[in-house]
């Protein structure tokens, strides 16, 4: 069973996300917190297993920043997932810079959180659409940025990058991960399996030379698969 640590200061919110994994055969609650400090104690104590991090950013001594941070040091193996009220550009880079692999704003919370975690074990980043916009528009803008400075430098434009051959599937499969769906609703928009999903994702992947959803999404821009 993967074990998921809690971090989340609002009690009612703690018990709904530890009700969700309770009920999940393959879950269990390894720990459930309503602090930094609690959730450091938790995360360094010796022998100590976590599989899955559920945090929010705002908590009552600090940052959940920091949270992910420490989780992603001392479990290299564990997975990260935000759930916040934050979902401003600021929190949500830095919140995946830090090594987060999911961000759902607590405003479209799945009903079942438990779903979501399953999904991000299983290969998926679990993120709000809302929150993907934003991502996707702060590496877009960065590109801009980049693009522009290395032009002006050299005073010509510079030759797009070389873009992979994507099959019909699998363009329609990186513009739905780039606004946030997971891979079970593909299946469902697209009439397909999960597993063939999962196969689309694979493919596109090495094709775009990455290994996580956010990398796809941001090379995919650059190369011009994406629209802004």
């Amino acid at each position: 069973m993967w074990q998921v640590l809690i971090v989340e200061d609002d009690a009612e919110m703690r018990d709904f996300f530890a009700a969700s994994i309770a009920a999940s055969s393959e879950l269990a609650v390894a720990g459930s917190v309503a602090t930094l400090r609690a959730a450091k104690e938790l995360l360094e104590r010796p022998g100590a297993r976590f599989d899955v991090v559920l945090t929010d950013l705002g908590l009552p001594d600090g940052s959940g920043l920091d949270v992910i941070r420490l989780a992603r040091c001392l479990h290299p193996a564990c997975d990260v997932m935000v759930i916040s009220m934050f979902g401003d550009e600021d929190n949500v880079v830095a919140s995946i810079e830090a090594g987060a692999l999911g961000y759902i704003h607590k405003d479209s919370s799945p009903e079942d959180i438990a779903v979501s975690i399953l999904q991000m074990k299983a290969g998926a980043s679990p993120i709000s659409p809302m929150i993907a916009r934003r991502v996707l528009s702060h590496y877009v803008r960065l590109n801009e940025q980049k693009t522009g400075a290395q032009a002006a430098g050299q005073g010509r434009p510079l030759p797009e990058a070389d873009s992979p051959a994507l099959t019909n599937r699998e363009q329609n499969a990186l513009e739905l991960i780039a606004r946030g769906f997971s891979y079970s609703e593909i299946a469902r928009l697209e009439g397909i399996s999960v597993h063939t999903v999962q196969s689309h994702i694979k493919n596109l992947y090495r094709k775009l030379s990455v290994n996580s959803k956010n990398e796809a999404v941001y090379e995919a821009t650059r190369m011009g698969l994406l629209c802004r």
